[in-house]
């Protein structure tokens, strides 16, 4: 005997509310396990596997690749058997609800879901070699979803000319959507455009920085010379980036003014210092502006701290950052001089209390040891929460990182 099942789409957690389907790993009459990956979903935040917890045949599949649902809304019909094991799943499913890969209970399911999770890790990891490879003798692009083909043949859309913006560069409904448009929608001469998406939780974030934290902006002009010749060194021995060397300080410096490594509680009436450390660092993606968090900062040397980020930002510009690598952070670093700017104040990732900015380095006359001399220069900044400390704590923070960047050997020794 068999009975229908509808699986919906799961809560993602983070408050999100809504996610885009990227991709089926099944079709209608496929035959699925508890626990397979059956689709892999886009939120705001990252692409996530979602395994279902069903076991039986695919009956319908509530939407194509481009798609947005809403959490709770349908994903697939499944023709359950009433085995004794989907039983165990229907009782296990009362006490955890609908989870994710790498999340919920434990036991066989577990098991299960790690096997799941392998496969499409191996899946994803052949994308790149997909994506690299020759384009067909039409010069048609990778085209997962016959929906998206079928699209763009009903509007004319040559698909050798569509920029994909989903994962390796694959493309979507909204592709091709945004392609069949004659022309941007305008209205009164003003081009309109959805903010949704990663767009719309940046927005989200950055207003309610601005609208609950009294900031303030400090900035100091050094000369990284020192720090330049250091970084080359160490090069030698293992490949340290310029950031890698900031975060550090930045981890020690958090170390002697823990007021900074903090957030506030407003419900509570409360400033929350953190004993960890989870620096946060800016990254620019195809998908935007995302802050990838490496955990427990502090308990890591310089190359791991190095070796952490560069592993960071390539998950997060391949869109495959898992959620727990995108939240949690208490500091965040803003490296903004890669876009060839001197300063800017950068905005508080909330809830955090801190955000240090780093400019370009650049050639400029500067008075070195009585002398005036071309050194390279580069210009630090500092937004801090103004609730969570005053100036003199904020100003000392800025200025040990200041004074490790101009002698980092000196600084090093003493970490």
């Amino acid at each position: 005997m068999t009975r229908s099942a509808e699986f919906a789409l799961p809560d993602l957690g983070e408050g999100l509310t809504e996610a885009e389907i990227v991709r089926w790993h099944v079709e209608v009459g496929d035959r699925v396990e508890a626990d397979q990956v059956v689709v892999e979903v886009e939120t705001a935040k990252a692409v996530v596997d979602v395994p279902c917890p069903h076991a039986g045949v695919v009956v319908t599949l509530h939407g194509a690749a481009g798609d947005v649902l809403a959490v709770g809304a349908p994903l697939t019909t499944i023709a359950c058997d009433d085995s004794p094991h989907e039983q165990h799943r229907t009782e296990e499913r009362a006490g955890s609800g609908n989870v994710l890969v790498g999340y919920g209970t434990g036991g066989t399911a577990t098991r299960r879901r790690r096997r799941a999770h392998t496969t499409s890790r191996t899946l994803r990891s052949a994308e790149p070699q997909i994506a690299s490879a020759a384009p067909s003798p039409n010069g048609a692009p990778r085209v997962l979803s016959p929906i998206v083909r079928r699209l763009a043949k009903q509007h004319g859309v040559d698909l050798s000319n569509v920029v994909g913006t989903g994962p390796s560069g694959v493309i979507l409904r909204r592709d091709v959507d945004y392609a069949a448009r004659p022309e941007p929608p305008q209205r009164d001469g003003e081009i309109r455009t959805p903010l949704r998406g990663l767009r719309g939780a940046v927005a989200d974030k950055l207003a309610r920085s601005r609208r609950e934290i009294p900031d303030a902006s400090t900035w100091v002009d050094v000369d990284a010379t020192r720090l330049l010749e250091a970084r080359a060194l160490l090069k030698e021995r293992a490949d340290i980036s310029l950031l890698s060397l900031i975060a550090r300080f930045c981890v020690a410096g958090l170390r002697r003014f823990p007021e900074l490594n903090a957030s506030v509680d407003t419900e509570r009436g409360e400033i929350v210092q953190f004993r960890h450390i989870n620096l946060g660092f800016a990254a620019q993606t195809p998908r935007g502006l995302m802050v990838p968090v490496v955990r427990d900062a502090h308990e890591m040397s310089t190359a791991q701290l190095s070796e952490a980020i560069a592993h960071r930002t390539v998950l997060a510009r391949a869109g495959d950052l898992e959620p727990k690598h995108l939240t949690g952070g208490t500091f965040t670093l803003n490296n903004y001089g890669v876009f060839g700017v001197d300063g800017s104040t950068p905005i508080i990732n909330h809830p955090e209390a801190a955000i240090l900015g780093i400019g370009r380095i650049i050639d400029k006359p500067w008075a070195h040891q009585g002398e005036l001399a071309l050194r390279k220069v580069t210009q630090l900044s500092l937004t801090f929460d103004h609730r969570v400390c005053d100036g003199a704590t904020a100003g000392g923070f800025l200025r040990y990182i200041a004074d490790c960047a101009e002698n980092p050997i000196t600084a090093l020794a003493d970490l």
